[in-house]
């Protein structure tokens, strides 16, 4: 993923706002995740892509990006995280271990998904101004050869407007302009006061999302929701379970 990112920016290939992404290759993913959380700090817009040990290092700037509220999508080729060897198969270990940051997670089960909600990935993570990961299978979908229908940065222009969510991120952006207190430390009394408060947005996600889905749903003819029932219509009660 980030070698075609790296590839099209070379070519001058600008994106869908009408600008060439600058592209970075840090020393770890650790220093990958902070980049992004710096670049969105000062109002860049930023993303990255990794997978299975990766992902883990960069956990600690998915607390800061989840607690600060910055939008920034996290692609993820989900894979096992090496506990006696290193493997690419089994399972998305690697995801579960984000799950406690807070992060919310779009997982695409096909190629064609994967094209879809990496759209609505970045729309919903504007919209909330929140960080996203999206996700795919590590092995069985990424190295799948599949004939997809694929949107061209006009069509996707033409049927999305983002600027007054990019607008609304860049006010809050670091500026000597508009300064403003980061990173303290605090008491509980203050602390928890903020991680209570922030639960409004969180419990707002699922809206965003739909409205990104919507959205896909109009440029592609493919619907996407947050949830979908298939079962006896006259049920009265159901029951979901994540797995750890």
């Amino acid at each position: 993923m980030a070698e075609l990112a790296d590839v099209w920016a070379a070519q001058g290939k600008k994106n869908v706002l009408g600008h060439v992404p600058t592209v970075r290759i840090m020393q770890s993913e650790a220093g990958a995740a902070g980049a992004v959380h710096g670049g969105l700090v000062l109002g860049g817009l930023s993303t990255t892509f990794t997978a299975s040990q990766g992902l883990l290092l960069m956990i600690p700037n998915l607390y800061k990006l989840v607690g600060e509220q910055l939008p920034g999508v996290f692609h993820v080729a989900a894979r096992t995280i090496a506990t006696h060897a290193l493997s690419i198969f089994g399972d998305h270990s690697d995801v579960m271990a984000a799950k406690v940051t807070g992060v919310p997670i779009l997982f695409s089960a096909s190629v064609q998904e994967c094209h879809d909600l990496a759209i609505a990935a970045h729309l919903a993570s504007l919209s909330a101004s929140f960080p996203v990961i999206h996700a795919f299978d590590g092995f069985r979908t990424s190295h799948q050869f599949a004939k997809i229908d694929v949107l061209d940065h006009e069509q996707i222009a033409a049927g999305v407007d983002v600027l007054g969510d990019i607008s609304r991120f860049q006010a809050k952006a670091m500026s000597p302009d508009h300064p403003t207190v980061r990173g303290t430390a605090q008491g509980g009394e203050v602390f928890f006061q903020a991680a209570e408060r922030a639960n409004a947005t969180v419990q707002g996600l699922s809206q965003h999302f739909q409205n990104a889905f919507d959205v896909v749903a109009k440029l592609t003819g493919r619907r996407y929701h947050a949830f979908d029932y298939f079962g006896a219509p006259d049920a009265t009660s159901s029951f979901c379970k994540l797995h750890p």
